[in-house]
């Protein structure tokens, strides 16, 4: 099936963009909590776990199903990776349109025993049309694009212990990691391959609290081939959450990072970046307000610190590694309208991440986002990333029906620094140091640091208990930085539009 027949209409885009900024303008300076998908109408098992159920209750111990994901979208003005001269914004002498066909499929078995469990679940990632490189590097790899992995194992784990008997519960395997709302350690599920680590964790649960210790190494995707985790990076941590404090949940956490030299060529051609050396040790608080005990009124506030070391590979950084200080806040004020039809949230979230002053001293001060599940934070468009950043993001959500969600929201952002670059989601910074001005991003201190703004809207229904279709347009607006980076004839720099249309399917 082809799909680029039927282009990126600009103008009908640009169109949409002037109705939502409208739209937006309305509910200025409020605004949202993040977009969540509407339940299903009634609960569902899965079409096999019921059939089996029915007339054997012994076969409640075992679990069969999944669900299949179809997506397509339309990116404008979004850079390609390997298309020679694509880079976002860029408006002309390059193609920066991409249009394409994704879909995930994921099959899953699992026992359920009294003191173990076992759960073993298969996915394929396809792509039809995509632009995007699945390497991008030297020398490059076309393939089908950087989210398509045809048949690969997703998780494969044992997990041993009964916390309703004693506290202490083991899981080992293959396994997605998840804490909070992913912002830190998510398992990517809007990306099609997704995040897993091989590791091993062990939970502590009383009635107190309960507590996370892991570690484990990050799987890495490839082409055409079983993904196997890398063996120069290894992630550890301990996640402790307690809703005992009054009115709160607070979670503590500490998080090690450490990526060792040979890390940058652990594996050929890798679907996604593989990481520069570094050791970083991360730690921090999360307080979030309990529903209901502040009234109409909720909050919630991250506060993170980090130190250790980094090696930057850029042309022109330090060889040696850098001493690494950074930190990120996030805060997030809503109002829900509990009396009004569909009980609308008004937010406004602050997000900050550090950037670097000098990229030529002997320290680094710019975040490393971790392995977060960025897409749902920073703007829908997937443009902006949690390093060298302040995001300021109005926000609405409202639920019209109990099958219906809707989200709409904006986003301001700046350059914490303009000392350091623009990054990209994958965590790579924009251009190298020392870009010439005008000819492509780089690191240019005399610019003003307005990146530009956003604006989103995502609807999601639940079609049946087991469907859901979902729907999403966003806009970025240059600002003046972008404009600067851009501004040689060759280049230009022009606005950037992203829809898509998925669906949905779990069995």
């Amino acid at each position: 099936m082809t799909m680029k027949p039927y282009p990126t209409s600009t103008s009908t885009l640009r169109n949409l963009a002037n109705a939502s900024a409208a739209s937006l303008l309305l509910i200025a300076p409020s605004a949202l909590a993040q977009y969540t998908p509407p339940p299903p109408p009634a609960p569902f098992a899965g079409f096999l776990n019921e059939a089996l159920r029915k007339n054997d209750p012994y076969m409640s111990a075992w679990d069969f199903g999944g669900l299949a994901r179809v997506r397509y979208e339309i990116r404008d003005g979004a850079g390609s990776a390997g298309v020679p001269g694509s880079i976002d914004f860029r408006a002309r002498n390059a193609d920066n349109n991409n249009n394409f066909l994704i879909e995930r499929i994921q099959l899953h078995a699992a026992y359920n025993a009294k003191w173990w469990s076992i759960w073993a679940e298969a996915r394929s990632s396809l792509a039809q049309e995509d632009d995007r490189y699945a390497y991008a590097g030297t020398p490059p790899l076309k393939s089908d694009g950087p989210e398509a992995d045809t048949l690969d194992l997703h998780q494969a784990y044992l997990t041993l212990g009964n916390h309703k008997e004693f506290p202490v519960s083991l899981k080992i395997g293959r396994q997605e990691l998840a804490y909070a709302d992913e912002r830190l350690v998510g398992a990517a599920f809007w990306h099609n391959i997704g995040r897993v680590f091989d590791a091993a964790k062990a939970r502590w649960q009383t009635e107190w609290f309960n507590a996370d210790f892991f570690t484990g190494r990050p799987d890495v995707p490839v082409d055409d081939g079983f993904n196997v985790s890398s063996d120069y990076e290894t992630f550890s941590g301990m996640w402790a959450s307690s809703a005992k404090l009054p009115h709160h949940l607070i979670d503590l956490f500490f998080l090690s990072r450490n990526v060792n030299s040979e890390s940058p060529i652990a594996v050929e051609q890798p679907k996604t970046a593989l990481p520069s050396p570094r050791d970083i040790y991360s730690i921090g608080t999360r307080f979030k307000s309990k529903p209901g005990d502040f009234g109409p009124w909720d909050y919630t506030f991250d506060a993170i610190g980090q130190f250790g070391n980094f090696r930057d590979l850029r042309a022109g950084a330090p060889a040696e590694r850098l001493d690494h200080q950074a930190y990120a806040v996030v805060a997030n004020f809503g109002y829900t309208f509990a009396d009004l039809p569909g009980k609308p949230r008004l937010a406004i979230e602050y997000s900050h991440g550090s950037g670097d002053s000098d990229p030529n001293d002997d320290s680094h001060g710019t975040f490393d986002t971790l392995y977060p599940t960025v897409h749902k934070f920073y703007g829908y468009a997937d443009f902006v990333t949690l390093q060298n950043i302040h995001d300021l993001r109005p926000m609405l959500t409202i639920k019209p029906t109990a099958r219906l969600s809707l989200a709409l929201e904006g986003h301001l952002f700046w350059l914490a620094d303009t000392h350091d670059s623009f990054y990209n989601i994958g965590g790579l910074p924009r251009g190298g140091i020392g870009t010439t001005a005008g000819n492509g991003y780089g690191i240019n201190p005399s610019y003003d640091s307005f990146l530009g703004s956003e604006i989103d809207f995502i609807a999601g229904y639940a079609l049946t208990r087991y469907a859901q279709i979902e729907a999403g347009y966003s806009h970025f607006f240059t600002g003046s930085y972008i404009d600067s980076s851009l501004s040689n004839p060759n280049f230009g720099s022009e606005d950037a539009n992203w829809a898509y249309l998925q669906l949905l399917v779990r069995f």
